[in-house]
């Protein structure tokens, strides 16, 4: 019988190595590609930028690809990932929402780019070395499921994949836990096996989001505008509504002689509205759109655990249709800092059922 073939995307990460590693001792035809997504910049700035895009990225999966014996390829998706992430990034930011880049990164540029390229070049699957399961349930669907090492799970961010795509996807290293995935990489003498892992956003490396709007979008910036109360009462300037988000407390520079937090933004008016930590939390988001992973409807209104952004630990929640393509989520317990541009997922025991943007 002929060998599947699976394209692995490596970062040049100890996880997507282990992932090829894995793939190859299971048998499959492996290849390795690593995505060129950063932008044309100086050799130096990508460099120091590494993560998943710089130079050393592509130097560090070419020295594992040949430990492991493997090919390994550079796959140019820059166009991509500036239409699918960094546009989309600054765009969100610019109309007072707060975007989830690797959402959009995993959805467009890792999946649909990358796939699609792969299943052209006759692969069967991409892996990655993401920390999170396919899982086929009774009910015949995918879904992307919770993976061994709880404190690194990335099924939030995964949340958007489709059906055909998770047909198409291998995640290896979802059945271990993240020391197990050390041991394995210095076990096969992989270079990148003590290489520490990347936090920050790759194309925002000094975590300087407003700064990398203002080179982005220029004279679309939103302009520095007015701190209000709740009651409309101007209370102070700010300086644009890019540099905030929802549950922000440090930063706002507003003698109130106590802590106070951003509650809403408005960008029809440049208007940042300031409350107290009370007016942080709230019972109920409505979300766009949705996407059905585990579940391919909703018979009414259902009862999951939902997370309103990476790290939080979840709540549970009644989610009904509120539209053709909007839901309505009733938490159980007040959450705080509910975010527009983000994502909201909705799990059913381990597994993601469905997600969407909240509005």
């Amino acid at each position: 019988m002929e060998k599947k073939k699976v394209v692995v995307g490596m970062s040049g990460g100890v996880d997507s190595s282990v992932a090829a590693f894995l793939l190859k001792e299971q048998g499959y035809d492996v290849i390795g590609v690593t995505m060129q997504i950063w932008q044309d910049e100086e050799e130096e700035v990508m460099e120091e930028n590494g993560g998943c895009c710089g130079l050393s990225a592509v130097d560090d999966a070419r020295r594992v690809a040949q430990v492991l014996g493997i090919p390994h390829y550079v796959m140019n998706f820059k166009k991509e990932f500036k239409e699918a992430v960094m546009d989309y990034f600054v765009e969100e930011y610019i109309h007072g929402r707060t975007p989830n880049p690797c959402i959009a990164c995993n959805r467009y540029v890792k999946w649909e780019a990358l796939l699609n390229r792969s299943l052209s070049i006759g692969a069967d699957y991409i892996a990655t070395g993401h920390y999170a399961k396919v899982k086929r349930l009774p009910n015949g669907r995918l879904a992307i499921a919770n993976s061994e090492t709880a404190a690194k799970d990335q099924t939030y961010a995964l949340y958007n994949l489709t059906q055909e795509q998770l047909s198409h996807t291998l995640m290896p290293v979802g059945e271990f836990e993240k020391p197990k995935i050390r041991e394995i990489a210095k076990e096969q003498h992989l270079p990148v096996a003590s290489k520490p892992d990347s936090q920050e956003i790759c194309f925002v490396p000094d975590n300087d989001y407003a700064g990398f709007i203002e080179r982005e979008a220029g004279n679309l910036v939103p302009k520095p505008g007015n701190f209000v109360d709740k009651n409309g009462n101007i209370i102070g300037c700010h300086k644009g509504i890019t540099h905030y988000t929802i549950g922000q407390r440090k930063g706002l520079n507003l003698p109130m002689g106590h802590p106070v937090f951003v509650t809403d933004i408005r960008p029809e008016t440049d208007e940042v509205v300031i409350g107290e930590a009370e007016d942080v939390f709230t019972t109920e988001l409505y979300a766009g759109k949705v996407n059905f992973m585990g579940v391919e409807s909703l018979n009414g209104e259902e009862r999951f655990l939902g997370k309103i952004r990476y790290a939080h630990k979840g709540q549970w929640c009644k989610v009904s249709m509120a539209g053709e393509d909007k839901i309505h989520v009733v938490f159980e317990e007040p959450v705080r800092a509910v975010t527009k541009g983000q994502a909201v997922v909705l799990y059913r025991d381990d597994y993601v059922a469905l997600g969407g943007v909240i509005l």
